[in-house]
């Protein structure tokens, strides 16, 4: 059986006689913006017969790419790019989740190192170490004759942006608040943070992010000082040592490079672990326990030169938190919906850098750098007739809160459908009173709701898809448009299953043509997903 699906509206990039069918365009509008990192004014610029030849090589590379999935593993998608060249080798080392915290997309971030553009390897987030070691490796087999990037200047890095619009070119918000947004006797600690922009320069549309600059507990750099025997004060180009360490480096996962410099000024058997664990091995069984702090204890007793133990750590990056608030709802504020992150790891307890700042740290009042991070792909339909299926679980409920927000505020007569869940409904349904009066007013038609921890049968949004999915079918047979936002591994690979399962059984399809429906809903922008 073959699913057509019904047309859907452009971004309008291209010129309107642009010969594309209405996916095309929109699949093509998204590559410019995203990938060719174009404005409007440029791509509108282009000829029919450039931007078919521009299509035709995009579409080429995205065949190139079967390993661009955020739920697979490096192992998995290195081994789908054996034989592939450098640019594409190095994007399937990429966290593959575009969350553009890098600066980039997957694709173009991993495009700029290949071509010299770009020198920083570290800049992929959700990759962590993996990423950053495969990176390495690929840029070391290559040779700098072919490698291009290993002898790139500082200056070539990712240039600047507008400001407050770019990681390296950020801007200045107000923090006003926070507050808890789960009951008393919840096991998880979620917070709704406010934030001033009307002094800041920047705005922002729902479906965007909002990059972060936290910094490090001061408890935690001072602990960092105390064993590298170094005295807080120590300059370290003009600025302290222990402002450096508060403000401008990671204190998380210990960085290669601080398990090199351990072996540069230690010997024998130490030596030769501190080489192992540089080369990402495991010889204690402990590696899960080595952030800064704990890789200090391991090796206790060293004395490091405070210029050369900064050098060694990573820079502290920004991050990327999904908005959960429309502008057109208070104009000139902006929110966040943010998970603390506390957990014991071996002896000590650990926390998570940005959310304990947001839950903890920062004053209300006090200023912190802060940039707009602009969506690739994940935003409502421009037709506002067109009726929506929002699936966000705990704190996956942000962006789609700012899309209730923004439907309520333009009046838009297209239906809405949010499926939320989390652990306990007495505790843990954020945003109730708003997501009730929203139905009440017939701005949210359906309100499906999944909790894991209130019966002895875990029920999670992806098993209440199944239980509505006759609704659910005839919505996207309806031209709906679906979203998913939360965790990558887990949850958006779990939802899109079921939305394969939905499409055979309530469609009538084989599971291939099932597949290839919800292949054909995402190249349509019919599927979005913000996942991280």
């Amino acid at each position: 059986m073959s699913i057509q699906l019904p047309p859907v509206k452009s971004y309008d990039l291209l010129p309107e006689n642009a010969p594309f069918s209405p996916e095309q365009r929109v699949w093509l509008s998204g590559f410019f913006a995203g990938y060719l990192n174009l404005d409007t004014a440029a791509v509108t610029a282009l000829t029919s017969g450039e931007a078919s030849s521009l299509i035709e090589g995009a579409a080429a590379e995205d065949v190139d790419a079967p390993w661009h999935d955020p739920a697979m593993e490096i192992a998995d998608r290195m081994k789908l790019a054996e034989g592939k060249p450098l640019k594409r080798k190095l994007f399937a080392a990429m966290a593959q989740q575009n969350c553009g915290q890098c600066g980039y997309l997957c694709e173009t971030y991993s495009a700029a190192i290949a071509e010299g553009k770009e020198s920083k390897l570290n800049l992929c987030a959700p990759g962590g170490k993996d990423t950053l070691r495969m990176l390495k490796q690929l840029v070391e087999e290559l040779g700098s004759a072919n490698a291009p990037a290993t002898a790139a200047p500082a200056e070539a890095a990712t240039p600047q942006g507008p400001k407050g619009y770019a990681r390296d070119n950020p801007t200045e918000a107000v923090f006003l608040s926070r507050h808890r947004l789960n009951g008393e006797g919840s096991e998880k600690e979620t917070w709704h943070v406010e934030f001033d922009l009307s002094a800041s320069g920047i705005t922002y549309e729902a479906g965007d992010s909002f990059g972060v600059f936290a910094s490090n507990d001061p408890r935690l750099a001072d602990a960092v000082i105390a064993l590298i025997g170094a005295r807080p004060d120590h300059d370290i180009g003009g600025s302290s040592l222990r402002h450096v360490l508060i403000h401008r480096r990671a204190l998380g996962p210990s960085p290669d490079n601080l398990f090199q410099l351990i072996s540069f000024v230690t010997g024998g058997a130490v030596r030769a672990k501190a080489q192992a664990l540089a080369r990402g091995e495991d010889p204690d069984g402990d590696v899960e326990l080595l952030d800064v702090l704990g890789t200090l204890h391991k090796f206790a007793g060293l004395k490091l030169s405070p210029e050369a133990f900064v050098e060694a750590l990573d820079e502290l990056q920004p991050r990327l938190y999904s908005i959960s608030s429309s502008p057109r709802h208070r104009p000139g504020r902006l929110s966040l919906t943010v998970d603390t992150v506390r957990y014991k790891l071996g002896q000590r307890q650990r926390f998570g850098l940005a959310s304990t700042f947001l839950g903890d740290r920062i004053a209300e009042g006090a200023w912190l750098p802060v940039y707009v991070q602009k969506a690739h792909g994940f935003a409502l339909p421009a037709d506002l007739a067109k009726p929506v299926i929002m699936v966000g679980p705990g704190t996956g409920i942000a962006p789609f809160r700012a899309f209730l927000q923004e439907r309520a505020a333009l009046k838009a007569p297209g239906r809405n459908w949010l499926f939320f869940g989390h652990q306990r409904m007495a505790t843990d349904f954020f945003y109730a009173d708003e997501l009730n009066a929203l139905k009440q007013a017939g701005q949210l038609e359906r309100l499906t709701l999944a909790w894991s921890r209130d019966s002895a049968e875990k029920v999670y949004v992806q098993d209440r898809m199944r239980q509505n999915g006759p609704e659910l079918w005839a919505w996207l047979q309806q031209g709906a448009h679906f979203y998913v936002c939360g965790d990558a591994k887990r949850m958006a690979r779990d939802v899109e299953r079921a939305m394969v399962d939905i499409a055979a059984e309530h469609g009538k399809l084989t599971t291939d043509d099932a597949v290839a429906f919800v292949a054909r809903l995402k190249k349509a922008g019919r599927y979005q997903a913000d996942v991280y």
